[in-house]
Formats: structure tokens, sequence, C-alpha cells
């Protein structure tokens, strides 16, 4: 019988790459609450309404992508293939709506069924962060402050570059909508299947098309800051004016859009290019129609989310474990005072590995296989002299210590 192996697209997170994860995500709780971030977490899975209504019944992402099913209770539920709409449905679930604003940070896992590929899997993590209940562009250039101080407290903001647009507001939007469908109309025939299907729902995706073909006809594409109103461009004079005076610098790009009818406004991305074609690491925006489009009040919000994976591939080497003590026990009786002891250094602040089994050279290599700082050695003769013998492991050095000052003489290990 094969051994079984991880489902297609998934993997496991060992230690080593455990280190990296964590990294990540303690980097970035903690720079989040120096912002006034909350963190909380929705459930993996939701009622599938939750992501089919905001993302639309004929996107990519609900129509190939969602892992959705029916559960025992024959109720329909998805895997959260992202987290903005299950963050929204709990400020709505929760009665939270009375205590706008709201800023929160999360992290956890996402589900897509898409291609594998370097830095991308089915079931992938991201961290995210969510300001709900604010209107003022200064609410978008403390999210995007909040994304570019992240990035620099992993080391990696200097590898990347913040892309930024406007979605204008709804009057601007349609205005804009309208005009690139009697373009892309007039040119039909050359665009690709996905780029026709898109003319008719969200016309505006068609600009962040990869597709050749496709690309060549974007290029004289109108360009959106023509149908701006005179809010919306004062809008985004004021994010850009925000970002100038804290020194965060862009570039700006008619070409990153939003397909989704409840963005608006900000639209950025900080993109890189060390991990190859997939280089967006964090991205977000604002999405003020949204609350209202799942059942709630009429309430402005903005957020982004960036993908574990992606920038734990691009962070310097977490620094290991701290190098343990291992206890190493001879005989049945110094095997029971070994994990009194083993237990007693713990609770005082020691990292302590407590071998099983094996003879003291078998142990002896597994405390070098782990990196021990030192062994203390509990073998009879020692017992009956109430002592453990202290070994240095990277000097040699080895002395024998009365059990009663072992705390104090293992203190340089610590």
């Amino acid at each position: 019988m094969p051994a079984l192996q991880p489902a297609r697209g998934t993997q496991d997170i060992l230690p080593e790459a455990m280190r990296r994860h964590r990294a990540v995500i303690d980097g970035a709780r903690a720079v989040a609450g120096r912002y006034g971030f909350e963190e909380m977490a929705t459930p993996i899975f939701e009622f599938t309404e939750v992501f089919s209504r905001p993302i639309g019944e004929a996107t990519d992402i609900v129509s190939k992508e969602m892992y959705t099913f029916k559960d025992r209770g024959e109720e329909e539920v998805t895997l959260r293939p992202e987290n903005t709409a299950g963050v929204v449905r709990a400020v709505i679930s929760n009665g939270l709506t009375q205590s706008l604003p709201l800023k929160y940070f999360y992290a956890g896992p996402m589900f897509r069924y898409e291609r594998p590929q370097k830095g991308r899997f089915r079931q992938f993590h991201q961290i995210g962060a969510e300001l709900i209940g604010a209107a003022t562009p200064e609410a978008d250039v403390e999210m995007i402050a909040l994304g570019a101080d992240i990035l620099d407290a992993l080391g990696v903001l200097t590898d990347c570059v913040l892309h930024l647009n406007t979605l204008g507001d709804t009057e601007s939007r349609l205005a804009y909508r309208g005009a690139l469908v009697d373009y892309f109309s007039a040119r039909r025939d050359g665009l690709s299947e996905d780029s026709r299907r898109r003319l008719e729902r969200n016309p505006l995706r068609i600009l962040d098309s990869k597709d050749a073909g496709d690309i060549a006809i974007n290029a004289d594409a109108p360009a959106f800051d023509r149908y701006l109103t005179a809010a919306a461009r004062d809008f985004f004079t004021r994010v850009r004016a925000g970002l100038d005076a804290i020194d965060i610098s862009y570039t700006l790009d008619p070409r990153l859009v939003r397909g989704l009818d409840y963005y608006c406004h900000s639209a950025f991305e900080f993109v890189t290019e060390s991990l190859g074609a997939q280089g967006t690491v964090l991205g977000g925006g604002r999405y003020d129609g949204l609350m209202k489009l799942m059942g709630g009040p009429d309430a402005p919000a903005v957020g982004w989310a960036a993908g574990v994976e992606r920038l734990a591939l691009l962070i310097a080497e977490p620094p290991p474990p701290p190098r343990p003590i291992a206890m190493i026990a001879l005989g049945e009786a110094g095997q029971d005072k070994a994990m009194v002891l083993a237990r007693d250094l713990r609770r005082d602040g020691f990292t302590v590995d407590l071998g099983y089994s094996g003879n003291l050279k078998r142990r002896m290599q597994r405390a070098n296989k782990i990196a021990a700082r030192a062994a203390v050695i509990l073998g009879d003769d020692e017992l009956a002299r109430d002592a453990a013998m202290l070994r240095n492991l990277d000097t040699g050095e080895q002395v024998e210590v009365p059990l009663a000052e072992l705390k104090d003489r293992l203190a340089p290990f610590r």
C-alpha cells in the first residue's frame, strides 16, 4: 500500500517553515497592535452566501475556486476564500455596527481551488486588517502606512513598490464603466475568452488581464482620471498628500483595479519582483458598499490582506529556537529524578529536552543532534551522592554538581 501524501495544493508546515510563518504573523500582529488594531478570528467556513453575495455568483472565485459543499444538515457552506466578507459579517452578526469605527487584525488559513505554484497553495494563509466605519482619506493613508510598517518590520519593504490607483466614487465608476464597455465592445473579437465574459459583468477586470492580446488592447483604453468627479478627485488628492506627508513613496498604476462594485476610491498593492509572476505581497483598498450589500447599514470601510507564504519566502531566516539542555537519565531511578528536575527547570525558564531511551552514547548523540548547550547526566553513582554530571557541550568541560546547586550552575545556559 503506497504511503499517504498531502492533498494537491496543500503542504505540511514543518518546524523550519513554521518559524518563518510565525515570524510573519507575530511581526504583523505587533505592529498592528501599535496602530490600535485588535485581533479577531472568524470561522474557517461560513454559509456560502457570505461569499457569493458580495463576490458575485458569476466571478471566477465563486464559480471555479471556492470549496463549497453541503454539510450533514443540508446547509451549503464554503471554506473561506478570503476574510473581509467574514469580518464584515461578524460585525453585523454581533451587533457591532453601533460601535464604529472598528479596527481589526486577523491571521489564518484561506482556501481556493486554483493551480498551485510558487508561493500559492489551495490552502494558504493570510494576515489582514480592516478599518470599518471611517470614511475619510486619512483612514486609507493609515491602512497603507500600517501595511508599509509591517513590511518594514519584516525587512521586506525595500524589496517592494507601492502601486496606487483610485476607483473613484459610484458616479465616476458608472461613467468609466460605460466608456470601457464602448471601447472593448468595438474590439471584442480581439479579447480573450475571459475578457469577453468580463465585458458583460465587470469590464474593469479586463484592465487587469495578463493575456498578451488583452494587454495590447488595454494600452489605448480610456483613462479613469478623465471620468472622476470633483469629489473623487479631491479624495485621491488627499490620499496622495497624506502618503507624501509621511514619506511613503508610490507609483501611480491606472491598471490597478477591483472588479466588484462595492470597491471605491483607493486601491493599492505592495509588489515585489523577488517572487516572479506572483509579485503582490499585500493588497487592498476601500470597500464602502460591502456592509450594506451584506444586510447591514451603509458603512464605509478600508482594508488589506497579505499572503503569509509569500512573505515567508522574502524574510530573512528567523532566529533558531533556544538551544536546550539535554537531561540524560541512566537507570530507572535516574529517569524518575530527571522528570522532576526537567519540570522544575522548565518552570524557571530553561529549555530542557528529556530523552526516553538508549545508553549514554546514544543519548549524547541525540544531545549533539538537537544542538544542546549542556547535558545533565543522572546515573546511579551521581544520584547516590545527590549530584549530577554537568557537561558543557561546546567546550567538553565536565564537572560534578550537587543537585541543590544545579539550577544556579545552569544559569549561563538559560
